[in-house]
């Protein structure tokens, strides 16, 4: 339901108005939102009637002029008018572009998406990364194929994008492209920014996810025991590209690094700390929130290691890490040979070192977050739930070893012990 138009004429005097006139300008409301331009004529600011809107007087000069802004006013109802039968959205913005003639372009979606991640991709390295953007250009293709499918066309005007759209999207993400909860309700956050930048730019008039609100589903983080981080460690008939990940990915589990930051991973990047021992400090290649690591034994017996490799010598890095796509496939086979039945994944490194090497023995949780480089303490809290869940499923298992005394000698009910 569209509200009233309300049309205002008020002088508006600027610094370089020395004569004692000032500009009139029209302001266009409707629900409460407001636009306003200047009419480009000037008037002497003390015949202005602001109760009526208009010049005081009777001269012919006078009434030409208020005949002006009865004109405008009369232009600017028509507009409206016309709107209320023609389109889906009304503003106070859109009439006042259709009055000045700027009204023409209708914004289509799929050219404001593409025309931001050009702009991500002319800024990689200066506040975005290429994971940035190959999430913006998977959303993009998946928005595309959802207009294709239920539009029936390769594009429509951002103006349609309403709550059903939205809905649609994320069924369709779902139900047609297979993604589950959370990668669906990522793709559609993703969405939810370019709509943003069209409201901003008042290419839209009301924010089509005002009732829509992102549902995350809590997933259980998965991480290696201390028996399976030791069998994985101590294990010694890998072949040399498996040894070599395996190292890479227990040096992870004893640091909390990333894939992406160990990749960074320099000398200039290990200082000697305050207790005199050496330390990683780094900024997070995602977050560029600080990490601070103490180096555990296990992981400054890998830098050993691998401190004569050709790539260290080179200076490239600390550590030879390969691609993240060949870690993972090598780290599946490294799983089976270890007889560990868990999905290994370079992220899984960290998750390790955030509950079985820290939480588990006693760092408190505001240690670990500023280890593993969280710019919110909430982030860190997500593992101390999931050691929650453990300590459940062991003394479930405890229970049922302990079972409840019977009384062998059962007092009849009522009897009085003397």
């Amino acid at each position: 339901m569209y509200g009233k138009l309300n049309i205002l004429f008020y002088p508006k005097k600027l610094r370089s108005d020395t004569d004692g006139k000032a500009m009139i300008y029209a302001r266009v409301t409707i629900n409460g939102k407001r636009s306003e331009f200047s009419l480009g004529r000037r008037v002497e600011e003390q015949r202005w009637d602001s109760r009526g809107g208009k010049l005081r007087g009777t001269t012919t000069e006078v009434s030409n002029f208020n005949r002006f802004l009865d004109n405008v006013k009369n232009r600017l109802y028509d507009i409206y008018d016309s709107l209320l039968k023609e389109r889906e959205d009304i503003s106070a913005a859109i009439i006042k572009n259709i009055y000045l003639g700027k009204e023409g372009k209708e914004y289509m979606l799929l050219e404001i998406f593409q025309e931001h991640n050009d702009e991500i991709e002319s800024l990689l390295g200066k506040g975005f990364t290429k994971g940035t953007l190959q999430r913006y250009k998977a959303a993009y293709k998946h928005v595309s194929a959802y207009i294709i499918q239920n539009y029936h066309r390769n594009d429509i005007p951002v103006r349609r994008v309403d709550h059903k759209f939205i809905t649609g999207l994320e069924f369709f993400l779902k139900s047609q492209r297979n993604c589950e909860h959370n990668t669906a309700i990522k793709y559609v956050v993703n969405f939810k920014k370019i709509m943003r930048i069209a409201l901003a730019n008042e290419w839209i008039t009301k924010d089509p996810f005002f009732h829509w609100k992102a549902s995350w589903k809590t997933k259980e983080k998965q991480y290696l025991t201390q028996t399976e981080l030791d069998a994985l460690r101590d294990k010694k008939s890998f072949l040399p590209r498996l040894d070599l990940v395996r190292d890479v990915f227990v040096f992870c589990c004893y640091t909390g690094l990333a894939y992406s930051d160990v990749q960074q991973l320099k000398e200039e990047h290990i200082i000697i700390g305050v207790n005199g021992d050496r330390w990683i400090k780094m900024p997070r290649k995602k977050t560029k929130a600080i990490s601070s690591i103490p180096l555990l034994a296990p992981a400054e017996e890998i830098i050993l290691k691998y401190r004569s490799h050709p790539y260290v010598l080179d200076g490239k890095g600390v550590l030879p890490v390969l691609t993240n796509q060949k870690s993972n496939a090598y780290l599946k086979e490294i799983a089976d040979v270890c007889g560990i039945n868990k999905n290994l994944t370079t992220h899984l490194a960290r998750h390790t070192f955030a509950t079985t090497v820290t939480l588990s023995n006693g760092v408190s949780i505001s240690t670990v977050s500023k280890m593993l480089g969280h710019r919110s303490l909430k982030t860190t809290q997500i593992y101390a739930k999931v050691l929650d869940s453990k300590i459940a499923e062991e003394m479930d298992r405890l229970k049922e070893k302990i079972k409840p005394v019977e009384n062998s000698n059962p007092k009849d009910e009522g009897s009085i012990e003397n």
